[in-house]
């Protein structure tokens, strides 16, 4: 089992109109809404797994997104070396999921097959699906799998025991999620396939989607995974309530900015 570790590293203020697509048709008052920014760490005594790495402060500046620690320090606190190469799942390869990778120069990086053709391919480029990306950050990925660092994988994997990716698409073409199993019960890193605990609840998509009978798909499964009780924990990719959900880590730099769940075995 693992210790998860949820850090906010950055947040904006929005209206829904701007986070959920075709917002008027719901007939909701446009109200508006947090956005906070994770990523996630994996920790037992045999090894560390890094989920995403947050934004760059480039991607972030250009977007005037609100910086909190930077990803670098907050690794350092958890005990993280990045001379010890974790394996590094990418969710998906938007800016805010994928702007520190330099930070794991020799780790290994999982992604999945169909996200990885997708932004090396030729659709890539198309102003709807490009401005979440940064080129330099795809670049990166390129230059990761040549050096053979990237792993791709299909439909799911484990990844280490007690650890599964699974990929559910929608929100990008190969969006993953992670299973992760603590002594709390399983865990569902929900990324992006669920920016906010409402999506689920409301059934209401995110703006940014690339296929959306997967994304609506992807509700159906974590509801399912949820109910069945496989998971017991379901951690969102940007709600503003997650932290308050789970343990809050209460001393330290991380106090007040991350959370866990389970113990470090």
């Amino acid at each position: 089992t693992y210790r998860v570790t949820i850090v906010k590293y950055g947040e904006r203020t929005t209206r829904k109109s701007d986070v959920y697509l075709n917002h008027h048709v719901y007939g909701e008052h446009d109200d508006p809404i947090g956005m906070d920014y994770f990523f996630w760490v994996l920790q037992n005594a045999d090894r560390t797994i890094i989920v995403d790495t947050g934004f760059s402060k480039h991607g972030g500046e250009i977007r005037n997104r609100t910086f909190g620690i930077d990803p670098a320090r907050a690794y350092e606190v958890l005990g993280v070396r990045p001379d010890a190469a974790p394996d590094v799942v990418v969710t998906h390869a938007h800016y805010d999921h994928i702007g520190n990778l330099g930070l794991f120069p020799s780790s290994t990086l999982v992604i999945a097959k169909r996200e990885l053709d997708f932004w090396t391919g030729p659709l890539a480029t198309r102003k709807q699906f490009h401005y979440s990306v940064e080129d330099d950050e795809i670049a990166s990925l390129v230059a990761a799998d040549k050096e053979g660092r990237v792993r791709t994988y299909q439909d799911s994997l484990e990844l280490a025991p007690g650890v599964t990716v699974l990929e559910l698409g929608g929100h990008t073409p190969g969006l993953s999620v992670v299973l992760v199993d603590t002594d709390e019960g399983t865990v569902l890193l929900a990324s992006d396939s669920m920016h906010y605990y409402e999506e689920l609840e409301a059934d209401m998509p995110f703006a940014f989607v690339a296929d959306l009978p997967a994304m609506y798909t992807g509700f159906d499964t974590i509801t399912e995974l949820v109910s069945s009780g496989r998971v017991a924990h379901l951690v969102s990719g940007h709600d503003p309530s997650t932290l308050s959900r789970f343990t809050p880590v209460t001393e330290g730099e991380l106090a007040g900015i991350a959370a866990t769940i389970g113990s470090l075995a």
